[in-house]
């Protein structure tokens, strides 16, 4: 089980969003109230669908406030205190953590994820892996589950088809733009990610922090130009000669709060990792340089 890794803006941390929500005929959000600078104002845990056991699709990191609100919305949103099963979109602690509550809460049921090695334990006993293409049905709903690594290797999106909406996870935020690990993510498959989500049929994007997308292939270009941005500034950070990791972020995360800058570190070494495969950067100890 992975800590939260993303960088979020001051006006993200200070968002405000209700407890809980209904957003469309089958989809609704219950907040997980763990709000932070990495979670911003908390995790979108949604139930996703028509009937009277909608599937929980993420957990949470299973503050206790989050039970309640997750039962009390069934209640009063769905008409009943029941689940048909957990669907996941990757093993960071703050989507996987609530499992545990939510079966405490309501009962033993089927968990849905990619497995990813030595990180699942909070998955509980009763997981069933998913893959690529793989398709979750629901009443009157069908989940198509995409392999999007790259923020974490067993991150998976949900797309709706009978919304073409798309449950984006950490690969899209509803504000501030997502860490990519220097340890265990990948800055190639996750611009590789972006793309392919920017050639779904997209009317929705239901992130995991920040409000609904409702412009999402907008959104998803203005994350792939970030990105490429960030990779130019790290480019031009260099061209004066070889710096530190932590030099280069002073230079190009003008914008972000200092007590974000280690958070920023681990994406600028996603960057120079990148780099370095393509032949454009040499690691020399320490520093790097334009190659």
């Amino acid at each position: 089980m992975e800590k939260p890794v993303r960088i979020v803006t001051d006006s993200m941390i200070g968002m405000k969003l209700p407890d809980y929500a209904r957003h469309s005929p089958r989809v609704a959000t219950v907040l997980g109230h763990n709000p932070g600078p990495f979670t911003g104002p908390g995790t979108n845990t949604y139930l996703v669908g028509a009937s009277a056991r909608p599937i929980l699709l993420d957990t949470g990191q299973g503050v206790p406030i989050w039970g309640d609100l997750l039962v009390a919305a069934l209640k009063e949103l769905c008409g009943s205190a029941e689940l048909d099963r957990i669907v996941l979109t990757h093993a960071h602690v703050d989507h996987i953590g609530g499992v545990k509550q939510a079966q405490e809460r309501l009962g033993e049921m089927e968990v849905i994820k990619l497995p990813w090695a030595g990180h699942d334990a909070a998955a509980g006993s009763r997981l069933t892996a998913i893959a690529d293409g793989a398709v979750v049905k629901g009443e009157g709903l069908t989940l198509r589950a995409i392999h999007t690594p790259g923020h974490a290797p067993d991150h998976l999106c949900y797309y709706l088809d009978e919304e073409r909406a798309l449950f984006t996870g950490d690969v899209v935020l509803g504000a501030g733009t997502t860490v990519i690990p220097d340890d265990t993510g990948d800055l190639g498959q996750y611009m590789d990610s972006l793309h392919r989500l920017l050639q779904l049929d997209l009317e929705t994007i239901y992130p995991a922090h920040g409000p609904v997308i409702r412009k999402p292939k907008e959104k998803i270009r203005e994350y792939i130009a970030h990105r490429e941005l960030r990779e130019q500034q790290v480019l031009e950070a260099l061209f004066g000669g070889a710096l530190e990791v932590m030099a280069i972020v002073k230079k190009i995360y003008v914008d972000v709060p200092e007590y974000l800058h280690p958070a920023a570190a681990s994406s600028v070494r996603s960057h120079l990792k990148k780099l370095g495969r393509e032949g454009r950067v040499v690691e020399h100890g320490q520093r790097w340089s334009i190659n």
